[in-house]
């Protein structure tokens, strides 16, 4: 099933995102070569593809899982959660309908 993980990060989290980004990135990097990432992106700051210095304010990951369990496992580990990134992380059942 698919899962959402919405994210919601600490004021002024850009310099701790870029020190573990890396990272992050390649969890992501192994979920889609599974073939279970449907997307995920951060959320700009500001009204831009490159908010700059304004950084982000969270992320968003679409993924598959075996359960609910499993996502919220996987969240926990987040190394933006171990830097300090989040101050918040929901996980959720999603259905997609569209496209």
């Amino acid at each position: 099933m698919l899962y959402a993980i919405i994210s919601e990060d600490v004021e002024n989290s850009l310099e701790a995102r870029l020190s573990v980004r890396p990272a992050h990135v390649e969890r992501l990097v192994a979920l889609k070569d599974s073939g279970r990432l449907v997307l995920a992106g951060p959320h700009p700051a500001i009204d831009s593809e490159d908010p700059g210095t304004n950084g982000f304010t969270g992320s968003l990951i679409v993924a598959e899982f075996d359960s609910l369990e499993a996502a919220q496992a996987w969240a926990d580990t987040d190394p933006y959660i171990e830097a300090g990134v989040y101050k918040k992380v929901t996980v959720k059942p999603f259905k997609k309908v569209l496209p």
